[in-house]
């Protein structure tokens, strides 16, 4: 099936439940991958699954685990709370400088031993954003196969705001529960032991930025950025930022529900 036929069959499914795998079949009419995600974010909110076509195992990992609390690190989730001009991104051009060598990467994303992840970024309402992910096991995108991807934009961005726009949560104020949930589990690392400043470092470390960036938004040296993080595992009885992103990730799921919430059309 060629793109053309591709596109028509992605129109013709608007508005219906075959919608997201035309989407995905018109995807691979453009370029071939492995696998295909498409996550709606309402703020912070745990992220919906509007589709994927992971095998069991990959899907746990891919999105069950992700739900439950390391989405809050993921360069696709924080695009979308941070007004990343929407199109097709690739991760490392929206990574922090350290995200390869961070706790996030090591303890999370390097277990799905993908050669690339790409995706788009659309916002479908004032509430809504959405990314689909385009995913490859073996061999990165080329340039050619990102310029293809590109030229077909309008037609992916316009029909997937289309399907997905009037998508919505039931649960008033669910967001805004979720961002408390997020800063009570930042807060609970250390919570009575690290300064205000203290923090600030965890939470940009488990983020994935360098000593040197953390030092930049936060005006002070990268040397006093490194002397943070030694009080900081001294502080907290712990010796690597792997134990610090542990610390994170029982905090997230011990700050209270982690069900997905309900929509409303």
């Amino acid at each position: 099936m060629d793109w053309i036929e591709s596109a028509g069959r992605i129109v013709d499914c608007i508005g219906t439940k075959d919608f997201a795998r035309a989407l995905s079949h018109g995807l691979r009419a453009a370029v071939p991958y492995d696998y295909t995600v498409i996550f709606g974010y309402f703020g912070s909110a745990p992220p919906l699954d509007l589709f994927d076509d992971f095998p069991p195992d990959r899907r746990r990992l891919h999105v069950e685990e992700y739900q439950e609390g390391p989405y809050l690190l993921d360069p696709f989730f924080l695009v979308t709370v941070n007004g990343t001009e929407p199109g097709l991104w690739r991760l490392r051009e929206i990574a922090p400088d350290r995200f390869y060598q961070g706790e996030y990467y090591r303890n999370y994303y390097a277990q799905t031993g993908l050669a690339e992840e790409i995706g788009y970024l659309i916002k479908a309402n004032s509430e809504l954003s959405i990314v689909i992910s385009l995913m490859r096991k073996e061999n990165r995108f080329s340039n050619a196969e990102l310029r293809a991807l590109k030229k077909i934009w309008p037609v992916i961005e316009a029909a997937s705001r289309k399907n997905w726009q009037g998508l919505a949560l039931a649960e008033p104020g669910w967001s805004q529960n979720m961002e408390e949930r997020i800063e009570a589990a930042f807060h609970s690392i250390g919570e009575g032991v690290l300064t205000p400043r203290e923090r600030q470092v965890v939470e940009l470390t488990l983020r994935g930025h360098s000593a040197d960036a953390i030092g930049k938004l936060l005006q002070i040296s990268s040397g006093t950025v490194r002397i943070h993080r030694r009080n900081i595992y001294t502080k907290l009885r712990i010796s690597s930022q792997g134990e610090l992103f542990s610390e994170f990730i029982n905090a997230m799921i011990g700050s209270g529900p982690s069900s997905t919430p309900s929509l409303q059309h």
